[in-house]
C-alpha cells in the first residue's frame, strides 16, 4: 500500500479538531472540517468516487459491491473530533519502536509517564511500535485512528477486487465527544441497514453494549444583596451549589464505579451570589436505574434548598442516548460477523460493554443497528493516550475479514 494505517494516522492526528460544547453550532468548531477535506481528498484518491463533505462536516463514501448477489449494506464509522477534556492542539506524535517495556517518560513533560502499573495493556505490547503525544496534548488516538484504519481498509479493499464483498458505505462524524455526532447524519442518503462503529480500545474487542446516558443542569436562584448588609437576608447561589456538590455520594462516581456500575458525575460549574448553574451526567446500563441516579440527584438539592427558602431552582434532564443492546440482540449476525473477523485477522474475540457511548448508541435507536469494533487506543482523553501500530493494522485486517464475511454469509 502506497500508505501504510500509521502514515495516515499520524497525519490526521495534527489536525487540531477538538469539539466545543458551548458551540450550538453542528459541528461545533469548524476546524473539524479540515481533517474531513483531507479524508475526502484520500478517499478520492483511492477511487471512491462519491466521497464528499456535507455542510454538517461529516464526510459520506461507498466502496461499490464486486459481488453478483445481495449483499447487507454495512457502514463503518468513525469521528473526526477530539475531547474537550485536553487540548488537541499541537499535537506532537511520537513513535517508540520496538517496545521492550517498563513505563514510557513523555518527552514534553516531565510529569506525564505512562506507567505500567496503572496501564497493564501495555504488558501486551512488548515488541510493537507505540505511538503517544509528547505529553502536552492529547494524541487523538480517539478516533483517528478508526479514522485511519477505515480509510487504510477501504484502500485495501479497492487495491485487490478479488475480495469478494458488498456494498460498504464509510461515515466520518463530528461531534461525537460532545454527543452531537449523529445529529444531523442522513440515514437514507447513507443507504446502510447495519454498522460498525470503529471506536473501541483493546485489540480483540467487540462491544455489544453501552450506557444509558442523560445530562442534567440544575439552575439556582440565590438572593444576592450587598455583603455589608446581608446577614439574615443573602442566600449565595454560589454555597447553595457547593452544598449540591458536597452532599453526592460518594460511592456512585467515575472514580469509584466499575464494571456495570454507574454513576452520577458533575461535569461543570459557574455562577455568582445570585446566579449559579450545575452540569451533569448520569450513566447507568439500564434505564431502571438511571431514573434512581437522577431522583437520587433531584432530592438532594430539594434537601439542600431547603435551607434557603428565599432561593428557587429548576431541574432540567436531557436524554443523551440508550444501551444499544436493546437493537443489536434483535440483529445477532451483527455481533456474530465481527466475532468471526477478529478470530480470523488472528485474535480471540472478546465481547464486552462500554463505560461510555458511541456514535452507535445513537445509530442503533435512529433505525441503523450499530455495534462498536476495537481501534486500539487507550487512555482515551488524556495526554498518557497511546496506540501500537501493530493494534491498527489488526483493526485494518478485521475490516477487510468483516467485509469478506458479509458477502460469504449473505
Amino acid at each position: 500500500m502506497t500508505d501504510t494505517v500509521t502514515d495516515r494516522f499520524l497525519r490526521y492526528v495534527v489536525i487540531d479538531t477538538q469539539s466545543d460544547p458551548t458551540s450550538s453550532a453542528q459541528p461545533s468548531t469548524e476546524k473539524q472540517k479540515n481533517l474531513g477535506r483531507v479524508l475526502v481528498d484520500e478517499l478520492l484518491a483511492i477511487g471512491l468516487t462519491d466521497a464528499h463533505l456535507d455542510e454538517h462536516g461529516y464526510v459520506y463514501a461507498t466502496i461499490p459491491s464486486n459481488v453478483d448477489k445481495p449483499v447487507p449494506v454495512i457502514c463503518f464509522c468513525s469521528h473526526m473530533d477530539t475531547a474537550p477534556d485536553f487540548t488537541g492542539t499541537n499535537v506532537k506524535p511520537q513513535i517508540l519502536k520496538n517496545y521492550g517495556g517498563g513505563d514510557i517518560r513523555l518527552p514534553g513533560d516531565a510529569q506525564q509517564i505512562i506507567l505500567v502499573d496503572e496501564h497493564p495493556a501495555l504488558r501486551d505490547q512488548i515488541g510493537n511500535d507505540i505511538i503517544t503525544s509528547d505529553g502536552t496534548t492529547l494524541l487523538g488516538a480517539d478516533d483517528k485512528a478508526g479514522l485511519a484504519e477505515i480509510v487504510a481498509a477501504a484502500q485495501y479493499l479497492v487495491d485487490n477486487p478479488d475480495i469478494r464483498h458488498g456494498t460498504i458505505k464509510l461515515l466520518f462524524t463530528t461531534d461525537e465527544e460532545i454527543g452531537r455526532g449523529v445529529d444531523k447524519v442522513d440515514l437514507k442518503k447513507l443507504g446502510a441497514q447495519f454498522a460498525y462503529t470503529v471506536d473501541g480500545e483493546t485489540a480483540g474487542h467487540i462491544e455489544d453494549e453501552t450506557f444509558s446516558a442523560d445530562s442534567v443542569e440544575i439552575v439556582i436562584q440565590g438572593v444576592a444583596i450587598h455583603p455589608g448588609f446581608a446577614k439574615g437576608r443573602m442566600e449565595n447561589a454560589i454555597k447553595i451549589a457547593g452544598a449540591i456538590i458536597d452532599r453526592l455520594p460518594k460511592d456512585i462516581a467515575p472514580e469509584t464505579t466499575e464494571g456495570r456500575e454507574g454513576f452520577i458525575h458533575p461535569t461543570g460549574i459557574s455562577g455568582s451570589m445570585e446566579k449559579a448553574a450545575l452540569g451533569f451526567i448520569i450513566r447507568d446500563f439500564d434505564e431502571a436505574g438511571l431514573a434512581v441516579k437522577e431522583n437520587t440527584l433531584e432530592q438532594i438539592v430539594k434537601d439542600v434548598m431547603t435551607a434557603y427558602p428565599g432561593s428557587s431552582h429548576t431541574f432540567t434532564v436531557r436524554h443523551q442516548y440508550r444501551n444499544m443492546k436493546a437493537i443489536l440482540d434483535r440483529h445477532p449476525q451483527i455481533v456474530e460477523n465481527a466475532v468471526e473477523a477478529i478470530r480470523r485477522a488472528g485474535m480471540m474475540p472478546v465481547r464486552g460493554s462500554i463505560r461510555g457511548g458511541t456514535d452507535g448508541s445513537r445509530l442503533s435507536f435512529m433505525g441503523l443497528p450499530c455495534a462498536n469494533i476495537f481501534a486500539g487506543g487507550h487512555a482515551f482523553h488524556s495526554p498518557l493516550e497511546w496506540v501500537s501500530r501493530q493494534d491498527m493494522e489488526r483493526a485494518v485486517k478485521t475490516l477487510v475479514e468483516l467485509a469478506k464475511i458479509w458477502a460469504e454469509r449473505a
